[in-house]
């Protein structure tokens, strides 16, 4: 029950706001974009607390959009967790926004490519609430100057920046 009453509160906490709210990057290219991605640090979801290895595969197919998200539970040891999710392009002019599907949950959430490099070495996803954020890159580290500038862009767009919470990566 306790489970349950969370997921809801997750999913009206991502679900009550525009998508107008939060702004996307102006372009992404689905081809560079696609791949695999390491989560960094994040405003973990229930689903993620404690994660290790994180990472997000995503494939394009068009407008069709599947990602795979994986992750060691509590250590880099732990058992192995797969969340697959489907989605697709939601704005086709920018492609830097996404509704997502995760099968159990019968609607879809805004999901916004709201920074990344030129070279796509990193990105920033977000939701409009700003309660959860991921920064991801190619590599299983950034720069360090790298993340300085992007927690600082995230503060100036809202998010708190001390829920943030580096995700290990080995």
């Amino acid at each position: 029950m306790v489970k349950l009453i969370t997921l809801l509160l997750l999913i009206s906490s991502c679900s009550h706001y525009t998508a107008e709210e939060l702004r996307t990057v102006e372009y992404i290219d689905t081809n560079k974009y696609q791949g695999k991605w390491y989560v960094i640090e994040n405003i973990p979801t229930m689903f993620e607390i404690g994660a290790h290895n994180a990472t997000e595969t995503y494939m394009f197919d068009g407008d069709n959009i599947k990602i795979d998200f994986k992750y060691n539970a509590d250590s880099f040891d732990g058992e192995i967790k797969s969340y697959p999710q489907k989605g697709e392009v939601f704005n086709k002019d920018t492609n830097a926004h996404w509704k997502i599907k995760i099968p159990w949950i019968p609607w879809k959430f805004d999901y916004l490519v709201i920074d990344i490099a030129k070279d796509y070495s990193w990105c920033v996803v977000g939701v409009p609430s700003k309660n959860y954020v991921w920064i991801m890159a190619r590599d299983k580290t950034i720069p360090a100057e790298t993340l300085t500038g992007i927690r600082s862009r995230l503060k100036e767009i809202g998010y708190d920046i001390s829920k943030l919470e580096q995700v290990p990566q080995n």
